[in-house]
């Protein structure tokens, strides 16, 4: 579902990132690991779009995301790829359900306010559905921005340091719902993380160094 090959970002000309190439099938995972500075976002960025690269090519489900202008990249994003950031960037006028639906909207130009509701439900947080994001436990929102990343079925959902803020018991549930929702929704699931807790939950890996 998504393959890149040779990879290099740079930031000026003091910093410069060659990536190694990665490969995720539908339903599988990926745990990109490494220490500050190793360009896990930076590379996670890349693959959702964000940002371009120097050289190299990002192929999702056939198509090479470095090659698209930027309104074509901008559309395919939004109905391929699935982005939970560290930083929710929730809309703060809007309640949960709405947040949620809003991205349908903003992909397809359909309301799926129905399929909001069923996966906000299969996250547990389907009973703070008119609540602000900002009345929601850091918990809650993870699950709320991981609802939205899923609300258009996504062929890539990315996750950035999804567990970072929380205790054990959240970052494994955390890291168990990613996991099966992907594997429901047939995307392929690239996490980046230097939560050490993950290591082991995903035999799929690789270090950046």
């Amino acid at each position: 579902m998504i393959n890149t090959k040779n990879l290099r970002f740079s930031y000026g000309k003091d910093t410069d990132f060659y990536f190694p190439d990665i490969t995720a099938r539908s339903g599988e995972s990926l745990l990109i690991t490494g220490g500050s500075g190793k360009g896990k976002t930076t590379l996670l960025h890349l693959l959702g779009g964000l940002l371009r690269p120097q050289s190299g090519e990002i192929i999702i489900q056939d198509t090479n995301i470095t090659a698209l202008s930027e309104k074509k990249l901008d559309l395919f994003r939004g109905r391929n790829i699935g982005l939970v950031l560290q930083q929710s960037y929730f809309v703060a006028s809007l309640n949960v359900i709405e947040n949620v639906a809003l991205s349908s909207w903003l992909a397809t130009g359909n309301l799926k306010t129905e399929k909001a509701k069923q996966l906000l439900g299969q996250l547990g947080v389907d009973g703070h559905l008119h609540k602000i994001p900002s009345q929601l436990s850091v918990g809650q929102q993870q699950r709320v921005s991981i609802a939205r990343a899923l609300i258009n079925e996504p062929k890539l959902l990315l996750a950035d340091e999804p567990t970072s803020s929380l205790d054990d018991e959240n970052a494994f549930m955390v890291a168990d719902m990613l996991e099966a929702l992907a594997r429901q929704y047939g995307s392929a699931l690239v996490l980046v993380t230097h939560d050490q807790r993950l290591k082991d939950r995903f035999p799929n890996q690789i270090t950046l160094s």
